[in-house]
């Protein structure tokens, strides 16, 4: 049983002596990500180590047993926790996503709803902004477009981590966030007290970790300045600070005016850009692997509608996992805990039986 084990503790010990190496540390990104894979591993090999304790503890009480009917008592005790060290070992062993580890950049945008789906968009950043918070991460807004009654047309926030063990990631969390998010509730603008039901969708990118990672040509880009308008301070309006840019081979699209500075708001269009290829790249290849379409809960299609906000009845409402819980209020200020944590265990369960059905 787990014979690929060993195999994973020979590259433990390998990427152990890579990072002794001052060498890998004069490159970051090289540095960051063998760190992860290396996190990752530990704990393989912490498991592995308990399982393998667990093991011995129940064949020398069974051994012991046979010559003092005491120690018989204790075989079902440690028959269970060898049965729960196997289980955890088994699912640490299923293939991870690679990009879990990674930081994201998310976009929302409002949709069907005008005014109410815009107010939404700023619900619902606010909430992933409180979440990360609980979780010790750090956000940038990045950009933004405010509507006319508030709220925004779209925002752009990127959220990082510190944490080098993947399955803390922020990747590994949020991925599952992209899609079309519906909201039912009584608008501000309502006066008849009426429900409306509106739409706001989100989409969620792993940041690149290195400029290099995604190499782009510059006679592949087209780059457009103009004025910002909005907030901003002096430079609004004043200067040619905004930035467009459109990558011509995938003719993906970026806008930036949040920063006063033409040079920070390309910058930062070009971290978009960046995060925006690599997902294009990841879902053209999802679209050739059948299983992990099969397997994946993180959807490829952003038209899916992924999660009901219903105010009147203070209920949340996951359409893919099934989740349903009755505490709105404290999920729109960043309880996401459970829910996300439903994702997760649906997306496990799914790999757990695509893993035996290959076995």
């Amino acid at each position: 049983m787990f014979e690929s084990v060993a195999v994973l503790l020979a590259e433990h010990e390998d990427l152990q002596k890579q990072l002794s190496d001052p060498a890998v540390h004069a490159d970051a990104a090289r540095a960051k990500k063998i760190n992860r894979r290396y996190a990752e591993l530990n704990r393989i090999k912490a498991a592995y180590e308990g399982w393998q304790a667990a093991v011995e503890d129940v064949e020398a009480v069974r051994e012991l047993a046979k010559d003092d009917d005491a120690f018989a008592e204790e075989v079902p005790a440690l028959e269970e926790a060898l049965a729960t060290a196997q289980e955890k070992l088994r699912r640490l062993l299923i293939p991870r996503d690679p990009d879990d580890g990674r930081d994201v950049i998310m976009e929302i945008k409002g949709g069907e709803g005008g005014a109410e789906s815009a107010l939404f968009a700023a619900d619902l950043l606010r909430m992933y902004m409180h979440y990360a918070e609980s979780k010790g991460w750090k956000t940038e807004l990045l950009a933004r477009t405010d509507s006319d009654l508030g709220g925004y047309k779209d925002v752009q926030v990127a959220i990082k981590s510190n944490a080098t063990d993947p399955s803390q990631g922020v990747w590994a969390h949020l991925k599952y966030e992209g899609g079309v998010h519906r909201v039912q509730r009584v608008p501000a603008t309502e006066s008849q007290g009426r429900i409306h039901t509106s739409t706001t969708g989100v989409l969620v990118f792993p940041e690149v970790d290195a400029p290099e990672e995604v190499e782009i040509s510059q006679n592949d880009l087209k780059i457009d300045v103009y004025r910002s308008s909005g907030p901003g301070g002096q430079s609004v309006n004043t200067t040619d600070s905004a930035v467009r840019i459109t990558h011509l081979p995938t003719g993906i699209v970026v806008a930036m005016q949040n920063e006063k500075s033409q040079l920070q708001n390309r910058e930062a269009g070009m971290r978009v850009l960046r995060a925006r290829i690599l997902a294009r790249k990841q879902e053209e290849q999802a679209a050739l692997d059948s299983a992990q379409r099969k397997t994946q809960i993180r959807t490829m299609d952003r038209s899916e509608r992924i999660r009901t906000y219903n105010f009147p009845e203070n209920r949340i409402a996951d359409h893919r996992t099934g989740y349903k819980a009755y505490n709105l209020d404290a999920v729109i200020n960043g309880a996401l805990g459970p829910l996300i944590e439903s994702c997760i265990q649906f997306d496990e369960e799914a790999r757990l039986a695509d893993v035996g059905d290959q076995s």
